[in-house]
């Protein structure tokens, strides 16, 4: 079984769980790369107002193809209790993703608002089943506990 691991990073925490899960479950990273650039106050203030809006940004890869993967991850930061604006654009990059299970995941300091239920609507519509649903807030980062948690959401896609 084989997974891609999708996520977009600022300031590392999701990229921690993203590449836990690929050295716990064999699978494949894909990292997100946001074109716009934000600094530390046009990420809350541009990019926070981006998010709420549900808006997207220019991303690298333009175009993600999932066809020959069993399953998918997803991961996100939290900004303004909302998926980053490059997730939202990764959504609309999905090719080969109908019929496929996904967990998602999200990063945040203490509260993910609506982020899950945006981003799993959005890839539903795509035709993805999002099995479920971890959010990891900071201090829950190092917690075998919640990492489990999303291990198990990938059955057996996730060869422990």
């Amino acid at each position: 079984m084989t997974i891609a691991i999708i996520y977009h990073s600022v300031s590392g925490h999701t990229r921690e769980i993203a590449e836990y899960l690929a050295d716990t479950c064999d699978g494949m990273l894909i990292e997100i790369v946001g074109l716009t650039h934000y600094n530390a106050v046009t990420r809350y203030l541009v990019g926070g107002k981006r998010a709420l809006s549900g808006e997207k940004d220019d991303i690298d890869p333009a175009m993600i193809d999932v066809a020959d993967f069993d399953a998918i991850v997803v991961g996100t930061p939290v900004w303004a209790r909302h998926p980053t604006p490059a997730i939202n654009a990764t959504v609309d990059a999905l090719r080969g993703c109908e019929g496929k299970e996904a967990a998602i995941y999200a990063t945040c300091g203490a509260v993910a608002g609506d982020t899950l239920e945006l981003l799993g609507s959005a890839l539903e519509q795509k035709g993805v089943r999002v099995r479920g649903r971890v959010v990891f807030a900071q201090r829950e980062l190092q917690s075998e506990e919640k990492r489990n948690e999303l291990v198990s959401l990938l059955g057996t896609s996730c060869a422990q």
